[in-house]
Order: structure tokens, then sequence, then C-alpha cells
């Protein structure tokens, strides 16, 4: 039996099961993938410093790491449940029951589907498909393709693909309905791509995008937004063409659009077809938090944190004692911030079990220091708003859990 079991070993959890085996703890990494890394595996971007984040590179980092400390990396494991029997914890997966007195869930994100008429047909994938394809296992996706959905995780893998020589034709809007949502409807599209506007490719891009903060010149942008599009690292955005349908015998030949007026509203008899070989769906990510829930940790949503997130303190501990959590399971942020909080929550988890050193205190206050450091320095956020999410889910916890939590609260930072 271990210490400390670890459910997800991306930047979260392997950053986690480092900081409590740097403390004395032994701990148990958990995955259902062949292999760990977590979304890492699938990041290559260069920053506007100039450096490339090489996320491959980083997680070999990472598991050279937590194998010096002699955590023990289980991959291939599917974990489908989590109970608390009195002290302990069970975690119930497909090679059987193990318990451990402390649990760090750090299950990461998935993507919103956005169905689309035609979207199983072979050639079809999310975004995130196309960005594990070609960058973790090195197949091409297709030489042609269209991403229906524009926000910063498309146009991140857009820039990755690119790399790959992969051709990206264009970049639309889904159709609007009423389960698309904002993301079918043009002008609070723009309004989100606005908090990335410092990375757009071109200085008059840039330039502009201060004028669109102005509801009246957004609004008056997306009435004349040309047909054709504005072009992103070479490839159109088209803000007033949507996916109609996706098209194919055996597997995707293209797509049929059509035009829409500002609101994003179809244009009956705008009707054409633009031909590709594969299509990715971007709809956004959310927290992916079943196993919180089956613990029957408590919820709460907050839209700025990408929907339902646990309820959890800034040293990410749960009302449930002995369940931690960190990363994307906590709000949709980067790699980056997801390992300053897999720090937190190791160190956290070390400090409840008793492991006092004279520094301890120090490392918790310090990785606290670091998540809020990295989160001003990151040069985008998933959800621009994460800020007023973060002081949301503190004021949530300071008000309905810190007042009850008595074991703990002379550990606690202030």
């Amino acid at each position: 039996m271990s210490d400390v079991i670890v459910i997800g070993a991306g930047p979260a959890g392997l950053a986690g099961a480092i900081a409590s085996a740097s403390n004395g703890l032994s701990v148990t990494v958990l995955d259902e993938f062949i292999k760990p890394g977590g979304r890492l595996l699938g990041q290559l971007h260069q920053e506007p410093s100039g450096e490339w984040w090489n996320g491959m590179k980083e997680s070999e980092r990472l598991f050279l790491e937590a194998n010096n400390l002699s955590v023990d990396i289980r991959c291939g494991v599917s974990v489908y449940n989590l109970e608390k029997d009195e002290n302990l914890w069970n975690v119930h997966t497909n090679i059987g029951t193990l318990t451990a007195r402390y649990v760090l869930v750090a299950t990461g994100a998935a993507e919103y589907p956005v169905p689309v008429p035609g979207w199983t047909l072979p050639g079809v994938m999310s975004i995130g498909a196309a960005q594990v394809m070609t960058n973790v296992h090195r197949v091409q996706v297709g030489k042609k393709g269209i991403i229906i959905g524009a926000n910063i995780l498309s146009f991140a893998i857009l820039n990755e693909l690119q790399l790959a020589g992969i051709n990206v034709d264009r970049i639309i809007l889904p159709e609007k309905n009423s389960i698309s949502g904002k993301a079918g409807e043009p002008e609070e599209v723009l309004k989100t791509l606005l908090h990335a506007a410092h990375l757009a490719p071109s200085p008059l891009m840039r330039f502009g995008s201060h004028f669109m903060k102005n509801n009246w010149l957004r609004k008056m942008a997306i009435h004349f937004y040309p047909k054709s599009g504005m072009k992103v690292n070479g490839t159109p955005l088209q803000l007033r063409i949507a996916a109609v349908e996706i098209v194919g015998k055996e597997q995707v030949e293209g797509v049929k659009v059509a035009n829409t007026d500002a609101a994003g509203q179809v244009i009956p008899g705008t009707e054409v077809l633009y031909e590709a070989d594969f299509v990715c769906i971007a709809g956004g990510l959310y927290p992916l938090a079943e196993l919180a829930a089956v613990a029957g940790c408590p919820f709460e949503y907050i839209p700025e944190l990408g929907g339902h997130v646990p309820c959890h303190s800034e040293t990410m501990e749960t009302p449930l004692g002995g369940l931690f959590v960190a990363g994307n399971i906590t709000g949709i942020e980067s790699g980056k911030i997801s390992m300053a909080q897999g720090t937190i929550a190791g160190i956290a988890i070390a400090n409840h079990a008793g492991k006092v050193s004279s520094t301890i205190d120090q490392q918790l206050q310090q990785a606290v220091q670091q998540v809020r450091s990295v989160r001003e320095q990151a040069t985008i956020q998933f959800n621009p708003e994460i800020d007023k999410g973060r002081s949301k889910m503190k004021e949530i916890w300071e008000t309905k859990f810190a007042p009850l939590d008595k074991e703990y609260s002379h550990k606690k930072i202030v």
C-alpha cells in the first residue's frame, strides 16, 4: 500500500507525485494511457519569448525525476470508482482495488463535443485528437482539412498541424443552435479571441484589436467582416461562415457551409461545398471531474473555470479528508499552471501526512505564490476571466468549508 495514489500522469499528477515523494511519501501514479505525460505529449509551440515549449521533453523530464524518487508509475490502468473506507481511500481499477490514505485526482480536461451532421464519418475528429495523432503518434491526419470552431485551443493546434506540414484550408464556425451556443455566434467568438490578440501574427491585427474591445466597434466589425475571412498564420478565419453538414460517402469529402448574418443565423440559399479530407471540431475544454463526483466531492458551477469544478482550497484539498485535486480538473489553464498546482497538492499532502520539516511551510507558501506568478505571466488564457473564477472558488471555500475544517486548520496558508 502506498501513502499516496495519484490518478492521472499528466503535468499535475507527475508534479504532485514528485512533490509528495520528495517529502518522504511512497507514491503510486495511475494513468489509462500507454505512457505518462498526459496532454504534454502533444504540445509543441513557440512562445512569445522565442523559446520552444516541447511538451514531450517536459514529460520525459518529469518522468525521470519521479522515477529517481521511486514513484511507482503504472500506465494502461483505468480507474472506475473511488470511495473512502474509514481512513483509507479505495481506488477501484481494472487491475484490482488499490488503497491509500491520500488520493490526488489529476484527471485533466476533456473536449466539448459539438455535433455537426455527418460528424460520424471517418476523417472527423476533435482538434485534440488531431494534436495527439500528429505530435504523439506521428500520423498524418490528412492533406487538406477544415477546423470547425474558433477558439484559443484551435489556433494553438492549427500552428502545430502547420509545423507538421499539414494544410488546414480554413477555420469556420459551427452552425448556431442550442448545442453550439456561443461558439456559433460571431461576435461572442471575436470577443473571446480579443483576449489573445497580442499573439496575432500581424502588427495591423494587433493594433486593430484594441479598438475592437469597444462594443459598438466590435458589432460593426462583425457586420462588415469579410466573407473571405482574415488570415491566421496563412489560414483564413471565417467568422461569417458556418458548417451546415460534413459530407462524404465512406469518408470525409468536404463540408457544406453557408453564409451567416452578424448574429450567426444561416442565410438560406448561400450554401456551398468546401472540399476537405479531414475535419477537426474544436468545441473547447471542460474539467474532467467524474471521479471526484463519484467520490462524493461537492461541486460548484463556475463558468470562468470551464464549468462544474470540485470545491477545493488554494492548497488543492477538497472537503473530503485525504482527497486532493490539481490541474485542469480545477479549471482550464495551461500545462505550466497544472504543474505548479500539482506541486502545491504534493506538498500539502505531505504536510497533512505529518511530514513536518523546517521548510515545508515555506515550500507550501512558495508553491502557492508560484501558481499566482505563472498565471500572471501567462501569454494566453483559455478562459479570459480565470482570476474571477479562482476568486469565486476561494470565497466559496472560505465561506462553506474552511470554518468546518478543524483537523488541518493550523496548517493552512494565511
